[in-house]
Formats: C-alpha cells, structure tokens, sequence
C-alpha cells in the first residue's frame, strides 16, 4: 500500500502491474528528453544574437519535425497497446468471483462455491485495534490464492462504482445491469489495499477493498470453514 508523502506509484504485486510501472518509466523518459530539449532550444534562443540565415527555409528542419513526432507517439502507442490486450486477456482461470457495489459496501460471491458469500463493510474508526489502518480495514477480507489466475466480474445494485486495487493494477467500473470482468493474479502473498474510485454519493470515500492473498492450501482452509 501507499506510504505518507509517497509521490511514485505503489510496488507492482502483479505482472500486469509490472508491466504497467515499466510503461509509466518509459513514457516518462520520452517526457523528460522533449522537456529538456524545448528548454535548451528556448534558452539558446533567449541567450544568443547569432542567427542561422538558412535555417528558416531548410527543407530538411521541417522533414525531421514531422517526421520525429510521429516516432516517438508510435515508440508511446505500441507497448500501450501490447498491455491493453494483456490486461483484456483470460485465460482459464481457476477461481471465479463476483463483486457487486453497493452504497456504501461491496459484496462478494464465489461462484465456483455453493454458499460462500459474504458481505464488506468499512470498519468504523472507534472500532479499529492497534494496527489496523483508518479508512481502509474492513470487516470481511476477501481472501484469494496467490499465483493463480482468478476472474474478476464486476458489477453494481444501485449506482456507478469503480472496483480497484493499484498494486495489482487493478481498477473496474461497476455499471448497474452490465457485468465487467478483469483477470487478477498475485505474484507473492500479503494484504492488499483498495478503494471505490468512481464517485457514488456521500459516503464514496467509505467503501475499502482488502485483498488478503494466500497460498493455496491457506485458501482452501478458509473456504471449508466459511462454508
């Protein structure tokens, strides 16, 4: 999760998410080369008297500032669209879980089991114990096998949410009476933190997400005691 004063994204606990902070640095040197060339260009232009006479009709300036744009948006494009079409990707997953928005709470169902459903709220601040964070703890955890492909379908009872968890890369609209799906995987154990990111009404800022991810054997304890 996010630490205070943290200004770069959250550690990737997933490949999609790894692959995500490897495009957001990539995208970001691309940014930090033009700034720095625009600012040298403005600075020689602001600091010298000297003037190349030919300059303002070569035909191979205008060549090369057309044409190195359009490189550098394709350089951007392509490894945006590899990720897109990695994160739309599902293939076989192992475990199938439905979550549903709500004001103000999220819902969840297992759907490869018969009874294993439970509901999650927020846990209010007078009730927290030493060590548990404000805002984010909830009462029921949704605990997940690690390493394993798992469906995500999304969906909401009342009005638009927005279901997301940053260190997996994770984040899907909840649409009333349209189901969103998305694929999550974990590549190590832990809890993970998550909120409604789509505005919902009063209490939007009160609708956390816990991910607990275990090894499997850990799951499969859990799922024959809630059931």
């Amino acid at each position: 999760m996010a630490y205070p004063f943290q200004l770069g994204l959250q550690d990737a606990a997933s490949p999609v998410m790894e692959e995500l902070l490897q495009f957001h640095d990539h995208a970001l040197m691309i940014v930090f080369l033009i700034s720095s060339l625009v600012l040298y260009i403005i600075t020689l232009m602001l600091t010298t008297k000297l003037t190349h006479t030919s300059t303002m009709d070569a035909q191979e300036v205008e060549t090369i500032w057309t044409v190195l744009p359009a490189v550098i948006l394709i350089m951007i494009a392509l490894p945006s669209l590899r990720i897109l079409y990695m994160m739309d990707e599902i293939n076989n997953p192992s475990l199938t879980v439905k979550t549903m928005g709500h004001q103000w709470y999220w819902s969840y169902e297992y759907t490869d089991y018969k009874d294993l459903n439970f509901d999650s709220y927020m846990v209010p601040t007078s009730d927290l114990k030493p060590g548990e964070l404000r805002l984010l703890e909830v009462d029921n955890r949704m605990v997940l096998p690690m390493q394993m492909t798992i469906r995500m379908l999304v969906s909401s009872e009342d009005v638009l949410h927005s279901w997301a968890v940053p260190s997996l890369g994770l984040k899907t609209d909840a649409i009333p009476g349209r189901l969103n799906q998305t694929t999550l995987m974990s590549t190590r154990p832990g809890l993970f933190y998550g909120q409604c990111s789509e505005i919902c009404g009063s209490n939007h800022s009160f609708m956390p997400i816990v991910l607990e991810l275990v090894p499997l054997e850990n799951f499969e304890k859990w799922s024959a005691s809630m059931l």
